[in-house]
């Protein structure tokens, strides 16, 4: 088992190489990068432009005559365009941009942000909380509930629980997350209607002056509704598959001969088939975790303007803010890695039967 987790850990780094390869090729061919949109700030006016084109601005009258006053009323000097592709340091070759960023994540320096002024690991370290705020939270939430609701769908198969409770969940599934979102901030967070909870943010203006208990009660009072919208679409699929997963090891042998021996459906249920059944929920762990920190949260985040990692990616995606979109991507998908490798281990751990190295598996 630990030479099958070296050769996990020693796949993370070319996975993650060939990530930023692709990613890195896909964002240089797109438009609209941080160098045309200083180019266009520039244009519209000195009072617009940030400092590299408003440095270029002056190198270019400082050319003087008369073809500087008409390159600047048409649009942008050569010298103001290359002092700004030099800002950004788009003045060197694709594949000497791309090393550089490879050597400064070696260090792990992800560079600074074009827009914000700030290192990529200062924002990810202030953003942080916020993510894992709302994803920790969520996940408690989902599996506390799903796993007993899924449990007992599938003792009480075609029963009148199982069929509300199915309806419910098709509801759940079926609505997208930012839909409920949108939902919750009209009905109750000052739309049309109440104005329960609050619109956005996830502390008070006045956090630092209220008590322990106060502090605690705002920070579940602005969290109540980006949680609700999280759990609410994340409740079907896990409590589904611990339903099929019980269904399948209560319909098998092992189970019909504890039931022979006399054992209870309680030892039963929780003695011989939790065990098996479990792993399969466990197995899908890593995708759950990935899929409510990343996908749910990510709009969740924009919706209730929540300061987190998802609402910093969105914001850098606009800009075409390089070193932000590459360093949440990186950090994504390390952490994605991670929890596929600790899904493995666990599988191990609940049953010592299953082991990866002497299948093959890498």
């Amino acid at each position: 088992m630990l030479m099958y987790i070296l050769k996990r850990l020693m796949l993370i780094v070319p996975t993650l190489l060939l990530i930023l390869v692709a990613n890195f090729v896909i964002v240089q061919a797109a438009p609209g990068g941080p160098v045309e949109q200083a180019m266009e700030q520039a244009k519209s006016g000195p009072g617009t432009g940030i400092s590299g084109a408003s440095q270029g601005g002056e190198t270019a009258r400082a050319s003087g005559g008369d073809q500087a006053h008409y390159q600047g009323s048409r649009g942008l000097s050569p010298e103001m365009v290359e002092q700004i592709k030099a800002q950004y340091g788009f003045d060197k070759p694709a594949p000497e941009r791309f090393w550089l960023m490879l050597k400064g994540y070696a260090q792990l320096d992800f560079g600074t942000s074009f827009f914000k002024g700030k290192p990529v690991t200062t924002l990810l370290w202030e953003k942080l909380p916020v993510s894992l705020s709302l994803g920790l939270w969520s996940t408690l939430l989902i599996y506390l509930v799903s796993i007993p609701l899924g449990i007992q769908k599938a003792v009480r198969h075609h029963g009148a629980m199982d069929q509300l409770t199915t309806a419910v969940l098709a509801v759940g599934f079926a609505v997208p997350t930012f839909i409920f979102s949108i939902l919750l901030l009209v009905l109750l967070a000052g739309g049309s209607y109440w104005q329960w909870f609050p619109l956005q943010g996830l502390v008070s203006e006045n956090f630092s002056e209220l008590s322990l208990l106060g502090k605690v009660r705002d920070y579940f009072w602005h969290l109540a509704l980006p949680l609700t919208a999280v759990t609410i679409g994340g409740f079907a699929g896990l409590t589904y598959l611990t339903k099929f997963s019980f269904m399948e090891e209560l319909n098998k042998q092992y189970v019909l001969t504890a039931r022979a021996k006399g054992l209870t459906e309680r030892q039963v249920l929780y003695g011989h088939v939790f065990r098996n059944a479990m792993l399969v929920v466990i197995a899908g762990l890593p995708a759950a975790l990935v899929s409510i920190f990343l996908t749910g949260n990510f709009l969740v985040e924009i919706v209730f303007n929540l300061d987190g990692l998802g609402l910093l990616g969105f914001e850098a995606v606009q800009q075409r803010d390089y070193p932000v979109i590459f360093g949440t991507l990186f950090l994504f998908t390390l952490v994605g890695l991670i929890l596929q490798l600790i899904s493995d281990l666990m599988y191990h751990w609940i049953d010592p039967r299953i082991d990866f190295s002497q299948r093959g598996q890498v």
